[in-house]
């Protein structure tokens, strides 16, 4: 590999440290909806609610970690904080007790909370703004994270549905620590990247406690009002609406403090952000509606043998990324040196068609298969082919765009709003799952053909607006590369 086409080496720190923690965050994932359904005996709809809601505040404390990491601890400090709440999380989750399932959730919102957004800033800081191994960067980045996902998805979904539950949750919570472990040992490469970029973490505040001990001790409080929130969960209908208005008038008054070129560069972001909303309510069905979809109305079979269905559902989106990410990763910079490359409201275009390809290839498999009830499997991986090629053109791209259309000073800020966004999704995720809750006879009639009608409907819409949302950014592609200036 040439020196000009060389990911430095701090990268691949960033990329073991996140794929042992997405191995963590996605193998208790994929049991939620499960549990709270087979074991705690939540009705669907219950179920789909808490999941939303637990998605959504996973993907909304973000923006608050990412401000605070900008502000005040620097990315090195709010990525071991945020591990080592995630590490407790798990651990309170696998202990078999009625509290702890959702004290167990709410540490690890928290602390995915000052996790999330700073690793992945962390690796913007590795590249200049218009360096083309960038979005090659992130791609690779992203397969790191697919990686864990893929083996917490598969390990932790068979101990979970197979062995035992809370040993599915402990087994998550064992790779978390490791991945904690390897940031620890190798964060002193980074050298200065990473950093406060003030002293004003260390101010004491009354003369007696600094201000980054006053930042561990407010998240400590906030425990308890998140388990309030799981308790009151239709609350989140006004606070995601209010918190969304917030932070779009919020990043819309920074703006008008920055000079044109800067103003039309964040507002391109803005828009990109607020638009990924509709993927991420589509896409996260993988955790959710597809998860019964696949114990219900998946043939599971191969060769004679039965797999697991939480493994096999939790397993297909992260392998197939794994796969398309080095093609993809291998393709953008291709695309570059001709002159081909889609800028990055096209790419963001292009994953919601194939989203819809993706839905539209489970709707067909449901189609054919109305007289047994079950899907191939086959059927069900090639849906998923669509559907990660949406999320690649997506995903590492958006954060990629974060690093490049937002001033230095507000990336962590930037990248908690792009991580909150995704959190409207998730909580809009959990809404439409809703609409594939199966009827309770129907349910304890455990017949594939009863339940196949109900998933196929609401399939068949969420192919049709996908592909909708795909079309209409597609029109908006030449006022925001206008917007965006040189950076593509």
């Amino acid at each position: 590999m040439s020196q000009t086409t060389k990911h430095p080496k701090q990268l691949y720190l960033l990329f073991f440290t996140e794929m042992w923690e997405r191995f963590s965050f996605y193998g208790m994932k994929a049991l939620l909806l499960a549990y709270m359904v087979t074991q705690l005996k939540f009705d669907e709809p219950k179920g789909y609610a808490i999941l939303g809601a637990y998605s959504a505040l996973v993907y909304t404390m973000p923006m608050f970690g990412g401000m605070l990491a900008d502000k005040f601890l620097g990315y090195r400090r709010a990525i071991i904080f945020g591990g080592i709440m995630m590490a407790i999380g798990h651990i309170v989750l696998a202990i078999p007790q009625d509290w702890s399932f959702f004290y167990g959730m709410a540490f690890i919102i928290c602390g995915n909370g000052f996790f999330k957004p700073n690793v992945s800033s962390l690796v913007g800081t590795l590249y200049d703004n218009n360096d083309p191994k960038k979005d090659s960067a992130f791609s690779l980045f992203y397969m790191g994270i697919n990686i864990g996902a893929a083996l917490g998805g598969l390990l932790c979904g068979y101990v979970g549905q197979q062995i035992n539950w809370h040993y599915g949750f402990g087994l998550a919570g064992i790779f978390m620590v490791l991945g904690l472990v390897v940031f620890i040992i190798g964060k002193s490469s980074l050298k200065e990247k990473g950093l406060p970029l003030t002293n004003d973490l260390f101010k004491k505040i009354g003369g007696f406690i600094t201000i980054e001990y006053v930042i561990y001790l407010l998240t400590l409080v906030t425990l308890p009002l998140i388990v309030t929130l799981f308790n009151y969960y239709e609350a989140l209908d006004s606070i995601m609406l209010g918190l969304a208005v917030i932070s779009v008038v919020y990043i819309l008054y920074l703006s008008s403090k920055l000079k044109k070129e800067a103003k039309f560069k964040l507002l391109s972001a803005l828009t990109l952000v607020v638009v990924s909303t509709f993927f991420w309510a589509f896409y996260e069905q993988n955790a959710g509606s597809l998860n019964l979809f696949a114990m219900r109305n998946v043939d599971m079979h191969v060769f004679g043998i039965a797999l697991p269905a939480l493994s096999v559902n939790n397993f297909l989106p992260p392998a197939w990324v794994i796969i398309l990410s080095l093609a993809f990763a291998t393709l953008w910079p291709w695309l570059n040196k001709r002159g081909l490359e889609p800028s990055t409201p096209a790419k963001f275009a292009m994953s919601f068609i194939f989203v819809a390809a993706g839905f539209f290839t489970f709707y067909l498999a449901c189609q054919a298969s109305l007289s047994h009830g079950l899907i191939p499997l086959v059927a069900f991986a090639g849906g998923y082919f669509f559907i990660i090629c949406g999320e690649m053109c997506i995903s590492p791209v958006g954060l990629s765009m974060i690093t490049k259309l937002s001033p230095i000073n507000i990336v962590g800020l930037m990248m908690g709003i792009f991580f909150f966004f995704t959190a409207i999704g998730e909580f809009l995720a959990g809404k439409i799952g809703a609409l594939m809750s199966i009827p309770k006879d129907v349910v304890e009639a455990n017949n594939p053909v009863l339940s196949l009608p109900y998933y196929a409907n609401v399939l068949l819409q969420i192919s049709i607006y996908s592909a909708g949302i795909g079309v209409f950014i597609f029109f908006l592609v030449p006022v925001l590369k206008k917007w965006m200036g040189n950076i593509r």
